[in-house]
């Protein structure tokens, strides 16, 4: 049962930390758009921001693990990376294909990546290190 409970409070401050990256990627990439940059380019500048603060939240504060930061942060990035390709192609097919508003695209895009970002974060990133005894 406690471990069912430390889950949920994983999700939910994962949710809370991901939900102020994603704001804080959201505000670049609108404040980026409506400065005339292209919206793709926006979206790296945006994304790279919300993943380095990202980083940083859930090491410090959620998933509250410190060895290994370089090797984790790679994995972290690599995943976010990920998750930049997935929110680029959602922008290129709802807004340069079905012609959708950018922002309501990106914000639709933040929700899908968020989902698949937090189960690569959870069991690939932030992963705890087993420990094996030897059996002697």
């Amino acid at each position: 049962m406690k471990s069912l409970i430390i889950k949920y409070q994983q999700l939910l401050r994962y949710g809370i930390i991901g939900a102020t990256c994603a704001g804080i990627d959201f505000a670049c990439y609108s404040i980026l758009v409506l400065c005339g940059i292209n919206m793709f380019v926006a979206n790296i500048v945006g994304v790279n921001v919300g993943i380095l603060l990202s980083f940083y939240l859930n090491r410090k504060y959620n998933f509250k693990v410190t060895d290994n930061t370089l090797r984790r942060f790679l994995i972290f990035y690599a995943v976010g990376l990920t998750g930049l390709g997935a929110s680029s192609l959602i922008l290129y097919l709802t807004v340069d294909l079905w012609h959708f508003n950018e922002f309501y695209s990106k914000l639709f895009s933040i929700v899908i990546v968020a989902l698949l970002q937090f189960c690569l974060n959870k069991f690939i990133t932030f992963k705890e290190a087993s420990t094996t005894t030897a059996i002697q």
